[in-house]
């Protein structure tokens, strides 16, 4: 039963974690320009 508690409280603070990570990555702006490298890859600016 320790084991179950012990894998239990693990895995919620590893949600936690990226719940907090993919937070910071909202506000920090990593997904405001989704089209923009999308484009790059197509276009070659020489």
């Amino acid at each position: 039963m320790i084991v179950v508690l012990l894998l239990l409280g693990v895995s919620l603070a590893m949600g936690g974690l990226g719940l907090v990570w993919f937070l910071w990555a909202l506000r920090s702006g990593q997904y405001d320009d989704l089209d923009g490298a999308a484009e790059r890859v197509l276009f070659d600016d020489e």
